[in-house]
Protein backbone atom coordinates (compact mmCIF):
# COMPACT_ATOMS: atom_id res chain seq x y z
CA UNK A 1 0.00 0.00 0.00
CA UNK A 2 2.76 2.41 0.76
CA UNK A 3 6.73 1.91 -0.37
CA UNK A 4 9.90 1.93 1.74
CA UNK A 5 12.93 4.29 1.09
CA UNK A 6 16.08 2.50 3.19
CA UNK A 7 18.47 4.75 3.85
CA UNK A 8 20.29 3.46 6.92
CA UNK A 9 24.10 2.59 6.20
CA UNK A 10 25.12 4.89 4.29
CA UNK A 11 25.82 8.46 4.99
CA UNK A 12 23.38 10.66 3.89
CA UNK A 13 24.09 13.08 1.19
CA UNK A 14 23.97 16.98 1.03
CA UNK A 15 21.33 19.55 -0.24
CA UNK A 16 20.05 18.46 -4.18
CA UNK A 17 20.95 14.92 -3.66
CA UNK A 18 19.47 13.82 -0.35
CA UNK A 19 16.14 15.88 -1.69
CA UNK A 20 16.73 13.62 -5.04
CA UNK A 21 16.38 10.69 -2.77
CA UNK A 22 12.96 11.44 -1.43
CA UNK A 23 8.92 11.27 -2.73
CA UNK A 24 7.53 13.53 -4.21
CA UNK A 25 4.43 14.38 -6.76
CA UNK A 26 4.76 14.98 -10.17
CA UNK A 27 3.30 18.40 -10.54
CA UNK A 28 4.30 20.27 -13.78
CA UNK A 29 3.36 23.68 -13.69
CA UNK A 30 5.66 24.39 -16.70
CA UNK A 31 3.09 22.19 -18.65
CA UNK A 32 0.45 23.57 -17.47
CA UNK A 33 1.11 26.90 -17.86
CA UNK A 34 0.96 26.64 -21.63
CA UNK A 35 -2.77 25.60 -21.38
CA UNK A 36 -4.13 28.26 -19.09
CA UNK A 37 -2.55 31.24 -20.96
CA UNK A 38 -5.67 31.33 -23.13
CA UNK A 39 -8.09 30.66 -20.98
CA UNK A 40 -6.27 33.81 -18.83
CA UNK A 41 -6.37 35.80 -22.20
CA UNK A 42 -9.66 35.06 -23.31
CA UNK A 43 -11.04 36.49 -19.74
CA UNK A 44 -8.79 39.69 -20.34
CA UNK A 45 -10.42 39.96 -24.03
CA UNK A 46 -14.30 39.31 -23.24
CA UNK A 47 -14.45 39.53 -19.20
CA UNK A 48 -17.97 37.92 -17.70
CA UNK A 49 -18.69 36.54 -20.75
CA UNK A 50 -15.70 34.26 -21.10
CA UNK A 51 -16.13 33.25 -17.19
CA UNK A 52 -19.76 32.09 -18.16
CA UNK A 53 -18.49 30.42 -21.15
CA UNK A 54 -15.95 28.63 -19.12
CA UNK A 55 -18.69 27.96 -16.14
CA UNK A 56 -20.56 25.99 -18.72
CA UNK A 57 -17.69 24.11 -20.27
CA UNK A 58 -15.81 23.37 -17.08
CA UNK A 59 -18.42 23.23 -14.03
CA UNK A 60 -21.58 21.97 -16.35
CA UNK A 61 -23.75 25.44 -15.48
CA UNK A 62 -24.68 28.46 -17.49
CA UNK A 63 -24.41 31.35 -15.18
CA UNK A 64 -26.86 34.41 -15.24
CA UNK A 65 -24.40 36.17 -13.35
CA UNK A 66 -20.71 35.75 -12.51
CA UNK A 67 -20.94 37.43 -8.92
CA UNK A 68 -23.34 35.91 -6.44
CA UNK A 69 -26.07 37.86 -5.17
CA UNK A 70 -25.84 39.06 -1.54
CA UNK A 71 -29.18 37.75 -1.25
CA UNK A 72 -28.09 33.93 -1.94
CA UNK A 73 -25.24 34.50 0.41
CA UNK A 74 -27.67 35.39 3.82
CA UNK A 75 -29.88 33.09 2.52
CA UNK A 76 -26.96 30.16 2.88
CA UNK A 77 -25.69 31.39 5.99
CA UNK A 78 -29.93 31.17 7.59
CA UNK A 79 -29.94 27.51 6.17
CA UNK A 80 -26.68 26.68 7.55
CA UNK A 81 -26.63 23.26 10.08
CA UNK A 82 -26.43 25.77 13.16
CA UNK A 83 -23.34 22.83 14.50
CA UNK A 84 -21.43 23.75 11.65
CA UNK A 85 -22.18 27.06 12.03
CA UNK A 86 -20.50 26.96 15.99
CA UNK A 87 -17.98 25.38 14.87
CA UNK A 88 -17.10 27.99 12.47
CA UNK A 89 -17.54 30.55 14.72
CA UNK A 90 -15.19 29.03 17.22
CA UNK A 91 -12.44 28.59 13.92
CA UNK A 92 -12.69 32.00 12.90
CA UNK A 93 -12.30 33.06 16.93
CA UNK A 94 -9.26 31.05 17.45
CA UNK A 95 -7.71 32.70 14.14
CA UNK A 96 -8.64 35.97 15.19
CA UNK A 97 -6.44 35.56 17.90
CA UNK A 98 -3.33 33.90 16.51
CA UNK A 99 -3.66 36.39 13.44
CA UNK A 100 -4.21 39.26 15.16
CA UNK A 101 -1.42 39.30 17.16
CA UNK A 102 1.02 39.14 13.63
CA UNK A 103 -0.12 42.90 12.88
CA UNK A 104 3.53 44.92 12.83
CA UNK A 105 3.43 48.27 13.87
CA UNK A 106 5.05 51.06 12.88
CA UNK A 107 8.81 51.49 13.87
CA UNK A 108 11.08 54.41 14.04
CA UNK A 109 15.15 53.88 13.83
CA UNK A 110 16.79 57.39 14.85
CA UNK A 111 20.01 56.70 12.93
CA UNK A 112 21.95 60.16 14.26
CA UNK A 113 20.22 63.32 15.69
CA UNK A 114 17.71 64.83 12.97
CA UNK A 115 18.36 61.36 10.98
CA UNK A 116 15.24 58.61 11.14
CA UNK A 117 14.52 55.99 8.92
CA UNK A 118 10.25 54.83 9.63
CA UNK A 119 9.20 51.60 8.54
CA UNK A 120 5.25 51.48 8.09
CA UNK A 121 3.25 48.63 7.11
CA UNK A 122 0.78 49.36 4.85
CA UNK A 123 -1.98 47.09 3.76
CA UNK A 124 -2.49 45.65 -0.20
CA UNK A 125 -5.37 47.68 -1.69
CA UNK A 126 -7.63 44.88 -2.66
CA UNK A 127 -6.99 41.52 -2.72
CA UNK A 128 -8.76 38.00 -4.28
CA UNK A 129 -9.31 35.46 -2.37
CA UNK A 130 -9.35 31.83 -3.92
CA UNK A 131 -11.10 28.66 -2.24
CA UNK A 132 -11.21 25.64 -4.01
CA UNK A 133 -14.53 23.60 -4.80
CA UNK A 134 -13.39 20.12 -6.80
CA UNK A 135 -13.16 17.08 -5.04
CA UNK A 136 -14.00 18.66 -1.43
CA UNK A 137 -16.12 22.01 0.06
CA UNK A 138 -13.60 23.81 2.04
CA UNK A 139 -15.26 26.63 4.03
CA UNK A 140 -12.01 26.33 6.24
CA UNK A 141 -9.89 27.86 3.34
CA UNK A 142 -12.33 31.15 3.33
CA UNK A 143 -11.33 31.21 7.28
CA UNK A 144 -7.63 31.26 6.33
CA UNK A 145 -7.62 33.42 3.53
CA UNK A 146 -10.10 35.92 4.69
CA UNK A 147 -8.91 36.29 8.11
CA UNK A 148 -5.41 37.30 8.33
CA UNK A 149 -6.35 39.77 5.14
CA UNK A 150 -9.30 41.22 7.49
CA UNK A 151 -6.21 41.41 10.18
CA UNK A 152 -4.02 43.50 7.78
CA UNK A 153 -6.36 45.79 7.28
CA UNK A 154 -7.21 44.96 3.59
CA UNK A 155 -10.05 47.79 2.59
CA UNK A 156 -11.48 45.45 -0.55
CA UNK A 157 -11.18 41.70 0.18
CA UNK A 158 -13.50 39.39 -3.01
CA UNK A 159 -13.89 35.71 -2.81
CA UNK A 160 -14.51 33.54 -5.53
CA UNK A 161 -14.83 29.88 -5.54
CA UNK A 162 -16.30 27.32 -8.67
CA UNK A 163 -19.89 27.38 -9.49
CA UNK A 164 -22.16 24.59 -8.71
CA UNK A 165 -24.37 22.40 -10.93
CA UNK A 166 -25.92 21.00 -7.81
CA UNK A 167 -26.70 24.60 -6.39
CA UNK A 168 -27.82 27.04 -9.46
CA UNK A 169 -24.20 28.04 -10.31
CA UNK A 170 -24.03 29.11 -7.12
CA UNK A 171 -20.38 28.68 -5.07
CA UNK A 172 -21.46 25.79 -2.53
CA UNK A 173 -23.79 27.17 0.18
CA UNK A 174 -21.16 26.50 3.00
CA UNK A 175 -18.86 28.31 1.21
CA UNK A 176 -21.30 31.55 0.96
CA UNK A 177 -22.14 31.17 4.39
CA UNK A 178 -18.44 31.20 5.74
CA UNK A 179 -18.11 34.41 3.55
CA UNK A 180 -21.55 35.95 5.24
CA UNK A 181 -20.32 35.24 9.01
CA UNK A 182 -16.96 36.48 8.26
CA UNK A 183 -19.01 39.71 6.52
CA UNK A 184 -17.64 39.32 2.96
CA UNK A 185 -20.36 40.13 0.65
CA UNK A 186 -18.54 40.04 -2.82
CA UNK A 187 -18.34 36.65 -3.99
CA UNK A 188 -17.68 35.29 -7.14
CA UNK A 189 -18.59 31.51 -8.97
CA UNK A 190 -15.51 31.50 -11.06
CA UNK A 191 -12.98 28.82 -10.38
CA UNK A 192 -9.57 27.34 -11.36
CA UNK A 193 -7.47 29.65 -13.73
CA UNK A 194 -10.56 31.71 -14.40
CA UNK A 195 -10.73 32.69 -11.34
CA UNK A 196 -7.30 34.06 -11.08
CA UNK A 197 -7.55 35.93 -14.50
CA UNK A 198 -10.53 37.71 -13.54
CA UNK A 199 -9.01 38.95 -10.03
CA UNK A 200 -5.53 39.94 -11.95
CA UNK A 201 -7.57 41.65 -15.44
CA UNK A 202 -10.60 43.07 -13.79
CA UNK A 203 -13.73 42.70 -15.77
CA UNK A 204 -17.22 44.22 -15.86
CA UNK A 205 -18.60 42.61 -12.30
CA UNK A 206 -15.29 42.52 -10.40
CA UNK A 207 -12.86 45.22 -10.19
CA UNK A 208 -8.97 44.32 -10.79
CA UNK A 209 -7.27 42.86 -7.39
CA UNK A 210 -3.65 43.59 -6.20
CA UNK A 211 -3.21 40.08 -4.96
CA UNK A 212 -4.58 37.09 -5.46
CA UNK A 213 -4.31 34.22 -2.53
CA UNK A 214 -5.60 31.26 -1.95
CA UNK A 215 -5.06 27.26 -2.55
CA UNK A 216 -6.21 25.40 -5.75
CA UNK A 217 -5.16 22.68 -8.12
CA UNK A 218 -2.48 22.68 -10.62
CA UNK A 219 -4.05 25.33 -13.02
CA UNK A 220 -4.74 27.77 -10.12
CA UNK A 221 -0.75 27.42 -9.77
CA UNK A 222 -0.12 27.77 -13.75
CA UNK A 223 -2.53 30.97 -13.71
CA UNK A 224 -0.59 32.27 -10.25
CA UNK A 225 2.82 31.61 -12.39
CA UNK A 226 1.34 33.28 -15.38
CA UNK A 227 0.25 36.86 -13.77
CA UNK A 228 3.16 36.99 -11.50
CA UNK A 229 4.80 40.60 -11.81
CA UNK A 230 0.94 42.04 -12.87
CA UNK A 231 0.05 40.71 -9.48
CA UNK A 232 1.13 39.15 -6.42
CA UNK A 233 0.73 36.17 -4.90
CA UNK A 234 1.17 33.64 -1.82
CA UNK A 235 2.58 30.93 -3.34
CA UNK A 236 2.09 28.51 -6.17
CA UNK A 237 0.14 25.66 -3.96
CA UNK A 238 0.64 22.10 -5.08
CA UNK A 239 -0.44 18.94 -3.68
CA UNK A 240 -0.61 18.81 0.41
CA UNK A 241 1.93 16.86 1.97
CA UNK A 242 2.33 15.31 5.59
CA UNK A 243 5.72 13.85 6.47
CA UNK A 244 5.65 12.10 9.86
CA UNK A 245 9.06 12.76 12.36
CA UNK A 246 8.92 9.29 14.68
CA UNK A 247 10.59 7.26 16.97
CA UNK A 248 9.56 3.98 18.72
CA UNK A 249 7.75 5.77 21.52
CA UNK A 250 5.03 6.98 18.67
CA UNK A 251 1.42 4.97 18.41
CA UNK A 252 1.32 3.38 14.73
CA UNK A 253 -2.72 4.00 14.91
CA UNK A 254 -2.23 7.34 15.38
CA UNK A 255 0.55 7.55 12.46
CA UNK A 256 -1.35 5.72 10.13
CA UNK A 257 -4.90 8.12 11.09
CA UNK A 258 -2.64 11.02 10.42
CA UNK A 259 -0.85 9.65 6.82
CA UNK A 260 -4.32 9.00 5.61
CA UNK A 261 -6.18 11.78 7.06
CA UNK A 262 -3.83 13.72 4.43
CA UNK A 263 -4.18 11.39 1.24
CA UNK A 264 -7.97 11.51 1.26
CA UNK A 265 -7.42 15.12 -0.30
CA UNK A 266 -5.75 14.08 -3.07
CA UNK A 267 -4.76 11.13 -5.74
CA UNK A 268 -1.76 12.96 -5.44
CA UNK A 269 -1.10 13.67 -1.96
CA UNK A 270 1.47 13.01 -0.43
CA UNK A 271 2.18 10.72 2.97
CA UNK A 272 5.52 10.13 3.88
CA UNK A 273 6.70 8.65 7.47
CA UNK A 274 10.17 9.21 8.90
CA UNK A 275 11.52 6.96 11.20
CA UNK A 276 14.79 5.32 12.42
CA UNK A 277 12.15 2.15 14.29
CA UNK A 278 11.53 -0.74 12.09
CA UNK A 279 9.14 -1.46 14.27
CA UNK A 280 7.58 1.20 14.06
CA UNK A 281 7.30 1.01 10.35
CA UNK A 282 5.85 -1.99 9.97
CA UNK A 283 3.27 -1.29 12.65
CA UNK A 284 1.62 1.03 10.90
CA UNK A 285 2.01 -0.88 7.36
CA UNK A 286 -0.07 -3.02 8.70
CA UNK A 287 -2.46 -0.53 10.98
CA UNK A 288 -2.49 1.12 7.53
CA UNK A 289 -4.57 -1.60 5.77
CA UNK A 290 -8.02 -1.83 8.45
CA UNK A 291 -7.95 2.11 8.33
CA UNK A 292 -8.62 2.55 4.85
CA UNK A 293 -11.08 0.44 4.29
CA UNK A 294 -12.99 2.18 6.97
CA UNK A 295 -12.76 5.27 5.20
CA UNK A 296 -14.29 6.51 2.97
CA UNK A 297 -12.30 7.85 -0.59
CA UNK A 298 -10.58 4.62 -0.79
CA UNK A 299 -10.21 3.88 -4.68
CA UNK A 300 -10.01 7.35 -6.06
CA UNK A 301 -8.08 9.50 -3.31
CA UNK A 302 -6.38 7.36 -0.37
CA UNK A 303 -5.51 4.32 -2.30
CA UNK A 304 -3.59 5.93 -4.97
CA UNK A 305 -2.29 8.87 -3.04
CA UNK A 306 -0.25 6.14 -0.46
CA UNK A 307 0.47 3.98 -3.08
CA UNK A 308 1.86 6.73 -5.46
CA UNK A 309 5.93 7.61 -6.06
CA UNK A 310 5.20 11.12 -3.63
CA UNK A 311 4.30 8.73 -0.40
CA UNK A 312 6.85 6.38 1.60
CA UNK A 313 8.08 5.18 4.85
CA UNK A 314 11.48 6.41 5.41
CA UNK A 315 13.77 4.74 7.40
CA UNK A 316 16.87 6.47 8.83
CA UNK A 317 19.86 5.24 11.40
CA UNK A 318 18.71 7.98 14.23
CA UNK A 319 16.54 11.09 14.73
CA UNK A 320 19.70 13.15 13.79
CA UNK A 321 19.55 11.76 10.31
CA UNK A 322 15.74 11.63 10.15
CA UNK A 323 15.44 15.55 11.08
CA UNK A 324 17.95 15.98 7.92
CA UNK A 325 15.27 14.17 5.99
CA UNK A 326 12.62 16.11 7.09
CA UNK A 327 14.57 19.76 6.66
CA UNK A 328 15.79 18.80 3.06
CA UNK A 329 11.95 17.52 1.99
CA UNK A 330 10.51 20.77 3.32
CA UNK A 331 7.41 19.47 4.32
CA UNK A 332 3.99 21.82 3.96
CA UNK A 333 2.63 19.63 7.35
CA UNK A 334 5.55 18.22 9.49
CA UNK A 335 4.14 16.33 12.60
CA UNK A 336 6.75 15.34 15.40
CA UNK A 337 6.13 12.28 17.46
CA UNK A 338 9.23 11.37 19.24
CA UNK A 339 10.00 11.52 22.95
CA UNK A 340 10.74 15.20 23.86
CA UNK A 341 8.61 16.17 21.10
CA UNK A 342 8.98 19.94 21.59
CA UNK A 343 12.96 19.84 21.86
CA UNK A 344 12.97 18.14 18.46
CA UNK A 345 10.47 20.34 16.84
CA UNK A 346 12.47 23.31 18.08
CA UNK A 347 15.10 22.12 15.65
CA UNK A 348 13.41 22.02 12.69
CA UNK A 349 14.33 24.42 10.08
CA UNK A 350 12.09 23.83 6.95
CA UNK A 351 8.57 23.00 7.46
CA UNK A 352 5.10 25.25 6.64
CA UNK A 353 3.80 24.13 10.08
CA UNK A 354 4.81 21.63 12.93
CA UNK A 355 2.30 19.83 14.88
CA UNK A 356 4.18 19.08 18.61
CA UNK A 357 3.68 15.54 19.38
CA UNK A 358 0.41 12.97 19.68
CA UNK A 359 -1.98 15.52 20.51
CA UNK A 360 -1.29 17.86 17.79
CA UNK A 361 -2.39 16.68 14.57
CA UNK A 362 -2.13 17.91 11.24
CA UNK A 363 -6.33 17.80 11.57
CA UNK A 364 -6.56 20.58 14.16
CA UNK A 365 -4.41 22.76 12.12
CA UNK A 366 -6.70 22.41 9.02
CA UNK A 367 -9.31 23.37 11.33
CA UNK A 368 -9.10 25.46 14.30
CA UNK A 369 -5.57 25.17 15.77
CA UNK A 370 -5.82 29.03 14.94
CA UNK A 371 -2.81 28.36 12.82
CA UNK A 372 -3.05 29.15 9.32
CA UNK A 373 -3.55 26.14 7.00
CA UNK A 374 -2.41 28.02 3.83
CA UNK A 375 1.15 26.34 3.58
CA UNK A 376 4.03 26.13 1.16
CA UNK A 377 4.12 22.54 -1.19
CA UNK A 378 6.38 20.60 -2.81
CA UNK A 379 9.90 21.50 -0.89
CA UNK A 380 8.75 25.72 -0.87
CA UNK A 381 8.91 25.61 2.84
CA UNK A 382 12.97 25.77 2.75
CA UNK A 383 12.21 29.43 1.60
CA UNK A 384 8.73 30.31 1.97
CA UNK A 385 6.23 31.18 4.24
CA UNK A 386 2.50 30.17 4.91
CA UNK A 387 0.12 32.63 4.86
CA UNK A 388 -0.22 35.41 7.31
CA UNK A 389 -0.96 39.06 7.91
CA UNK A 390 2.15 39.93 6.82
CA UNK A 391 1.80 38.03 3.13
CA UNK A 392 -0.77 41.17 2.78
CA UNK A 393 1.23 43.59 4.12
CA UNK A 394 4.44 46.30 2.68
CA UNK A 395 7.03 47.66 4.28
CA UNK A 396 7.36 51.24 3.07
CA UNK A 397 10.92 53.17 4.79
CA UNK A 398 10.54 56.40 5.18
CA UNK A 399 13.58 58.35 5.38
CA UNK A 400 13.70 62.00 7.03
CA UNK A 401 17.15 63.66 7.60
CA UNK A 402 17.81 67.11 8.48
CA UNK A 403 20.32 69.84 6.88
CA UNK A 404 22.90 69.03 9.41
CA UNK A 405 21.81 65.31 9.38
CA UNK A 406 22.80 65.15 5.63
CA UNK A 407 25.95 67.42 5.99
CA UNK A 408 27.36 64.98 8.18
CA UNK A 409 26.98 61.60 6.40
CA UNK A 410 27.26 63.90 2.94
CA UNK A 411 31.15 62.98 2.20
CA UNK A 412 30.56 59.28 2.53
CA UNK A 413 27.03 59.42 0.10
CA UNK A 414 29.82 61.27 -1.99
CA UNK A 415 33.00 58.78 -1.85
CA UNK A 416 30.51 55.87 -2.13
CA UNK A 417 28.90 57.48 -5.53
CA UNK A 418 32.05 58.04 -7.38
CA UNK A 419 33.30 54.56 -6.39
CA UNK A 420 30.56 53.22 -8.07
CA UNK A 421 31.15 55.55 -10.97
CA UNK A 422 27.29 57.44 -10.54
CA UNK A 423 28.95 60.68 -10.27
CA UNK A 424 25.23 62.32 -10.69
CA UNK A 425 24.35 60.59 -7.37
CA UNK A 426 27.07 62.74 -5.64
CA UNK A 427 25.93 65.53 -7.79
CA UNK A 428 22.41 65.23 -5.56
CA UNK A 429 24.26 65.84 -2.57
CA UNK A 430 26.88 68.52 -3.98
CA UNK A 431 23.70 70.56 -5.09
CA UNK A 432 22.38 70.95 -1.65
CA UNK A 433 25.84 72.50 -0.21
CA UNK A 434 28.69 74.58 -1.64
CA UNK A 435 30.62 71.90 -3.49
CA UNK A 436 31.30 72.71 -6.85
CA UNK A 437 30.01 69.99 -8.99
CA UNK A 438 32.12 68.60 -11.83
CA UNK A 439 32.11 69.30 -15.50
CA UNK A 440 30.25 66.25 -17.62
CA UNK A 441 33.09 65.42 -20.12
Amino acid sequence: MISRIDLRGDALPEGPALRALLPRADFDVSAALEKVRPICEDVHHRGDAALIDFAEKFDGVRLASVRVPAAAITEALRELDPEVRAALEESIRRSRMVHRAQRRTTHTTQVVPGGSVTEKWVPVQRVGLYVPGGRSVYPSSVVMNVVPAQEAGVPSLAVASPAQKEFGGLPHPTILAACALLGVDEVYAAGGATAVAMFAYGTESCPPADMVTGPGNIWVAAAKRYFTGKIGIDAEAGPTEIAILADETADPVHVAADLISQAEHDPLAAAVLVTDSEALAEAVERELKPQVEASKHVTERITPALAGRQSAIVLTDGLEEGLRVVDAYGAEHLEIQTADAAAVADRVRNAGAVFVGPWSPVSLGDYAAGSNHVLPTGGCACHSSGLSVQSFLRGIHIVDYSRDALADVARTVVTLAEAEDLPAHGAAIKARFDWKVPDSK
